[in-house]
């Protein structure tokens, strides 16, 4: 009878009583229980997502519901939902469960998985990113880190890295740390060390500190990272070159994220070798590139017009300028 969802009892009892039938040893009794839970009446399964329901029977719904919002969106706003749901539903493919979750500071910090998820999942907009960054003290403003009254000494850099790495920064501090002029190969250098390998199995959260207070060697690692808010947080180090920017701007291996905020940097698109970089990369958003093309050298514009890696739209805009200057 219970299995049949024919006991008289309240919502939330209910659905904790299916569920914990859904593991029954015998099949019959699981697999009717299973279809209790599933086909709950609209107003049964509503008040069993929005009250103090078990955190279990909450993360069987977001896998019965995740085609559904509305449902999605209750599961979310819920403070009895566990971190590891939340966690699940960052990496949803609904807008509105994404501006939820990214919104929940609390969250975030008893969870970095929440964090690694919105920053690896496409739907997290430049919003998101920002309030993510803002909240993790790595605004996303270019000219900010161009401002002179917050400069970063390797002591200050390696306390403040040493309080989040802890132990892992053992001795890698030098490699972390201290820039370097070398024009080796950067990252097999560094696989050699086995700094790789621990930067690959730091957390996000470490990763976004590396990323802001390490040196060259550490952000040309983690300016490719699949995690959207690790590969921004390092074009906002307030440690980061010039060259770097070229660079990082010229780069296919990077999010268009990460080029669409290289060009909002006033001091950045000053160089003419950014504005160059972003309008010849093929990765950097249409609209972005466009911007900058009005800028080139004849010789670049032409370059442009011959390019088969660029977008027929940047080549034709090239084209364009070149007939007006009667240049082609």
């Amino acid at each position: 009878m219970a299995s049949r969802g024919a006991l008289p009892l309240p919502a939330v009892e209910l659905a904790t009583v299916l569920f914990a039938l859904m593991h029954d040893p015998d099949a019959e009794v699981k697999s009717t229980a299973r279809d209790s839970l599933e086909n709950l009446p609209q107003g049964v399964t509503d008040t069993v997502l929005t009250g103090d329901t078990h955190p279990a029977v909450l993360a069987f719904f977001v896998q019965r519901f995740e085609d559904d919002e509305a449902a999605l969106e209750k599961i979310a706003l819920n403070p009895a939902t566990s971190d590891a749901s939340i966690a699940v539903l960052a990496a949803s493919h609904h807008k509105k469960i994404i501006d939820i979750v990214s919104g929940n500071q609390e969250r975030m910090l008893r969870e970095p998985d929440i964090v690694e998820a919105l920053g690896s999942n496409p739907l997290t907009g430049r919003s998101e990113l920002e309030r993510i960054l803002t909240f993790l003290d790595t605004p996303i403003d270019p000219d900010e880190r161009f401002d002179p009254s917050t400069p970063v000494s390797d002591d200050e850099a390696e306390a403040a890295l040493r309080a989040v790495l802890g132990d892992s920064m053992g001795q890698f501090a030098a490699e972390f740390i201290t820039e370097t002029d070398g024009d080796g190969d950067e990252e097999s250098e560094l696989e050699t060390r086995g700094i790789y390998q621990l930067v690959q199995n730091m957390s996000v959260f470490q990763k976004i500190k590396l990323a802001r207070l390490g040196n060259k060697e550490a952000r040309s690692l983690l300016i490719r990272d699949r995690n959207k808010l690790v590969a921004m947080s390092v074009i906002m180090s307030p440690k980061i070159t010039d060259s770097e920017i070229v660079s990082i701007a010229q780069s296919r291996n990077v999010t268009d994220e990460v080029l669409r905020v290289i060009s909002r940097g006033r001091e950045w698109t000053k160089n003419y070798q950014v504005k160059l970089a972003l309008t010849t990369n093929p990765k950097c958003p249409l609209s972005v590139a466009m911007q900058f093309v009005n800028y080139l050298q004849d010789k670049d514009l032409r370059t442009l017009v011959r390019s088969r890696d660029v977008p027929q739209g940047i080549s034709t805009h090239a084209r364009r300028i070149l007939m007006k200057k009667g240049k082609i």
